[in-house]
């Protein structure tokens, strides 16, 4: 039996609810078709927006979306998204699948997205292919009160009010297709092209910077030491890719062996957050820096027959493992870590949602995330559990068990508990240190490593409720299913 250790009072920080945050890039379908139908669809909207998938947002508290990319956003020019949609400009989205961007989803319809949503925008500016100017006049646009002739044009185009706007990125992927830039040139790029983004009445700007990619541990050391005064937050990306970037695997035909070697690689996010912390804590021990790692999730191979540049694949147990994993490390590692973006919302990568015209289906990515909403703005508390390594190979060896623990404003512990076997279930005791458990409610995501939704079949995995548990003098003894996602909510 292992045994899982929860002191609720020695508490470890808040856990910041924009760690549950998401991701909306203008790639394949997950603008439009996805989100965004228009408002003559006949598909049910709201000013443009599906019903269906922003009501399903909304369950899963979506606290902040970032748009409008990634690659995208370093070839994107705010202005031709907006005025008279008949009258914008059409262009080639070079970076996905070729196809035209006629740019009817632009700064209104994303901030009325956000809207509908209750949800913070996240706007990431173009510093790969824009000017200061251009950055410069987009954030006067959507954030100036007064008199100037960005807030006159955004009069014109139908908003009388100034948005509140807290998240701006100044580019994205600088060191790839955002510019290939070395780490000293996107440093002082970044310090100049932030001088221009203003702070307009109380509309106070979190600036983000272009962080690393993946291990690039140079990058964020230069950019802390030559940048760090300058930056609220600074970027990881980093994706779970099993195989390579050439042949990254099939995203629901898979063996025992890619399922724990998939696993493997998304663990090494607890060692990427370390290191680029403990550099981060050389220039910054204070802290006031957030890591906002707004790139995140599994990258496999397209589904067969569709656009190789949308990048839409289908979502297993599989990828609710990984989701459960990385969000119990942005859990336990909230001091620095301060937002995280899924890539992406809906129908590109690791989508939550997946629509294919009127029809929409959850995925089990949404389902975890709907289980470990309670650990927003919860106070992470001190937990351990006893593990034992499982795997087929020596080399891609995972611990059994994964976990984070929270207590939340009303005094419940939420417990979020993943078993990354495929094959055996677990007998765990939980010792709570000085308290008294009097009631336990659960939530369980389980089925074999590979089960699915789509739109025939949309409910094979779903969560249920979950009573194999007693309530002991310690604390409560359970028993959790192989390849599975549990949460317990404990008073």
């Amino acid at each position: 039996m292992s045994k899982l250790f929860v002191n609720v009072q020695n508490k470890k920080g808040k856990i910041n609810k924009e760690i549950y945050g998401h991701f909306s890039e203008h790639l394949g379908r997950c603008i439009y078709e996805g989100l965004y139908v228009g408002e003559d669809s006949k598909i049910p909207n709201t000013n443009g927006m599906r019903n269906d998938v922003v009501q399903a947002l909304k369950e899963i508290k979506i606290p902040v979306l970032r748009w409008p990319g990634g690659c995208f956003a370093d070839e994107y020019h705010w202005k031709d998204g907006i005025g008279q949609k008949e009258n914008r400009k059409k262009m080639i989205n070079t970076h996905w699948g070729g196809v035209v961007e006629d740019n009817s989803f632009g700064t209104h319809e994303f901030m009325e997205l956000c809207r509908q949503l209750e949800c913070e925008p996240y706007i990431n500016g173009n510093v790969g292919s824009g000017t200061v100017q251009e950055m410069s006049e987009w954030v006067e646009y959507l954030t100036f009160e007064g008199i100037s002739p960005m807030a006159d044009l955004r009069k014109k185009n139908g908003n009388e009010d100034a948005w509140k706007v807290k998240y701006f990125g100044v580019g994205n992927e600088n060191w790839g297709c955002g510019g290939n830039m070395t780490p000293e040139y996107y440093a002082n790029e970044y310090r100049r092209y932030q001088t221009y983004c203003r702070n307009y009445a109380d509309n106070k700007l979190y600036k983000i910077a272009c962080g690393a990619n993946a291990d690039d541990y140079d990058w964020t050391d230069v950019l802390m030491k030559n940048a760090g005064n300058f930056m609220d937050g600074l970027s990881l990306h980093y994706y779970t890719i099993t195989k390579n970037w050439v042949e990254k695997g099939a995203a629901a035909k898979f063996d025992e062996k890619e399922w724990y070697t998939t696993l493997k690689k998304t663990l090494k996010m607890e060692e990427l957050i370390y290191r680029h912390g403990a550099i981060m804590d050389r220039y910054d021990p204070e802290k006031k820096v957030g890591l906002i790692i707004d790139e995140w999730g599994n990258w496999f191979d397209v589904e067969v027959g569709t656009n190789p540049g949308f990048l839409y694949q289908q979502n297993t147990m599989r990828d609710a493992l990984v989701a459960g994993i990385n969000l119990n490390i942005f859990n336990k590692n909230c001091d620095r870590v301060k937002m995280a973006n899924i890539a992406q919302m809906v129908n590109v990568l690791q989508s939550v949602i997946l629509t294919e015209g009127e029809k929409m289906v959850l995925t089990p990515t949404y389902h975890v995330f709907n289980m470990y909403k309670n650990h927003q703005e919860a106070t992470l508390v001190e937990s351990y559990i006893d593990t034992k390594d499982i795997g087929v190979e020596e080399e891609n060896q995972v611990p059994n068990l994964h976990e984070s623990v929270s207590v939340d404003a009303e005094g419940r512990i939420n417990v979020t508990l993943n078993n990354l076997s495929i094959s055996e279930s677990y007998d765990i005791q939980g010792i709570f240190a000085d308290r008294e458990i009097k009631s336990v409610k659960g939530t369980i995501l389980s089925n074999e490593m590979g089960a699915y939704n789509d739109f025939d079949a949309p409910e094979v995995v779903k969560p249920l409720e979950f009573t194999n548990f007693k309530i002991t003098d310690k604390g409560i003894d359970f028993k959790i299913p192989k390849c599975s996602v549990l949460h317990l909510v404990i008073e």
